[in-house]
């Protein structure tokens, strides 16, 4: 399972170590996309199947289902891990999500977000305000 937060940086051949825990469940090869929030998602490929089969069957007629399967899908990179289970994250995904040399990666479960240090910061500060709001809209999750 892909949980927990990381800190790592990209070194100056642009290649960001994904976390050791995380490298068996990945596999070789990953998917990297345009998030929300102006952060980048990482997909192993299985899941990336998922979710590109949902993208894929929105309606076409909707002008947000376009675009959301443009931001995802038109965005989206398959990309190696080396043996050092480091990938090079595509110029256009890093300018996106503005990575700098800090990078936190956080594990949702079924998908991995990269963030650049200071907009993680900046979001976990304002995202805390309005947990409890959230929670009591989802009904009881047992935490």
């Amino acid at each position: 399972m892909l949980i927990g937060q990381y800190q790592h940086t990209i070194d100056a051949k642009k290649r960001l170590a994904l976390p050791v825990k995380f490298r068996g469940e990945l596999g070789t090869k990953i998917i990297v996309t345009k998030g929300v929030e102006n952060c980048l998602v990482v997909y192993t490929e299985k899941e990336w199947e998922i979710t590109s089969n949902k993208l894929s069957n929105l309606p076409i007629s909707q002008g947000e289902a376009r675009y959301s399967a443009r931001h995802f899908l038109g965005s989206a990179m398959e990309i190696n891990l080396d043996k050092l289970g480091r990938i090079l994250v595509p110029d256009y995904l890093k300018e996106y999500a503005t990575l700098k040399k800090n990078v936190v990666i956080c594990g949702l479960s079924n998908r991995l977000e990269l963030w650049d240090e200071q907009k993680w910061q900046a979001y976990t500060k304002d995202a805390g305000k309005g947990v409890e709001e959230m929670v009591s809209k989802l009904g009881p999750l047992g935490i």
